[in-house]
């Protein structure tokens, strides 16, 4: 039986011209269904001898056939028609692996800081890029008609009393009123303003925000978690920080921060606070709590890091 399968076999291949065909002979000889399958699988009702015996046959007769097959194969595709200059394609080969590229340098960023922030026991909150004018201004401090708002260019919604969120600093006031202190949380993302392009500012850029409130939260908290994130992000022990008082209007005391690396000049580089007692107010915050506010870009972080002199290169093809 076998040696009568293995002759129907050879006929087949010799005349195959095809790969379709190879294929197929394959699947009805040696495939999972095939005839010499078939015959392997009924030798479990012979005795141990005859087993063995034509056992051995159909493993030698299917190792013969599965090489044939392979020689007509290899034979077909070297083969050269010159009336056909069709590109002869394997569908079943494997597809090409695309080559991957690099993370973005806001991306980059981003990750550095949510892992440093997060060591120190800080979570990490998204929130909505559409905002409304009550989360983005008013629980902020900065209500209808106050004149802090020109600090903002906003890009308002038609038609609609939503506008892009001008900082992150709304998922601070939704954080707040659903939930009690103590709290440590930041908040990344994507902001808008309406003001004019150059080398330093764009109408979208990235920022973080964070939010520390508790009990007896004082302003040395603040600068010690600043200073720690900086030396953590810079890799660098020779970090110094210092506080300017500056005003913002949901922050009592604001302060600018700059930093210095080394021997080099003072930067600033971001805006921070201790938390104004309208916020906690708006938040639903009973209590006399205490805390502390900061927020800075990412693309000002990246631009530091990787020495990039315009801000316009992060969205630009190249």
């Amino acid at each position: 039986m076998p040696n009568q399968i293995k002759q129907k076999a050879i006929e087949e291949i010799t005349q195959a011209n095809d790969l379709k065909k190879l294929e197929e002979i394959y699947r009805t000889y040696i495939g999972r269904k095939g005839k010499l399958t078939e015959v392997l699988r009924s030798l479990k009702d012979l005795s141990e001898k005859e087993r063995k015996e034509k056992g051995k046959i159909a493993n030698q007769i299917k190792q013969e056939i599965s090489q044939m097959i392979k020689d007509k194969e290899q034979k077909i595709l070297s083969k050269k028609d010159v009336n056909d200059n069709r590109e002869w394609i394997d569908i079943t080969a494997p597809g090409i692996k695309i080559p991957q590229g690099h993370l973005h340098p806001i991306t980059l960023v981003q990750r550095q800081v949510e892992d440093i922030f997060q060591s120190m026991g800080f979570s990490v909150l998204d929130g909505p890029e559409v905002e409304t004018e009550y989360y983005n201004f008013d629980t902020l401090n900065v209500p209808k008609d106050h004149p802090a708002r020109d600090m903002w260019d906003t890009f308002w919604l038609k038609d609609l009393n939503l506008l892009l969120r001008t900082h992150t600093s709304p998922m601070q006031a939704r954080y707040m009123e659903k939930n009690n202190p103590p709290l440590r949380i930041i908040i990344p993302g994507r902001c808008f303003r309406y003001e004019a392009t150059d080398s330093t500012h764009d109408v979208q850029f990235n920022q973080f925000e964070g939010l520390m409130v508790g009990e007896n939260i004082s302003v040395s908290n603040l600068k010690a978690i600043i200073e720690e994130f900086f030396k953590q992000f810079f890799n660098s022990s020779d970090i110094k920080v210092r506080l300017r008082p500056s005003y913002f209007p949901f922050v009592e005391p604001g302060f600018e921060v700059d930093i210095k690396r080394k021997d080099g000049d003072w930067l600033e580089i971001m805006g921070a606070g201790m938390v104004h007692p309208n916020v906690f107010k708006a938040a639903g915050y009973v209590k006399e709590w205490q805390g502390f506010a900061f927020g800075m870009g990412m693309d000002r972080l990246a631009m530091i890091k990787y020495q990039i002199d315009d801000i316009r290169l992060f969205y630009k093809m190249i």
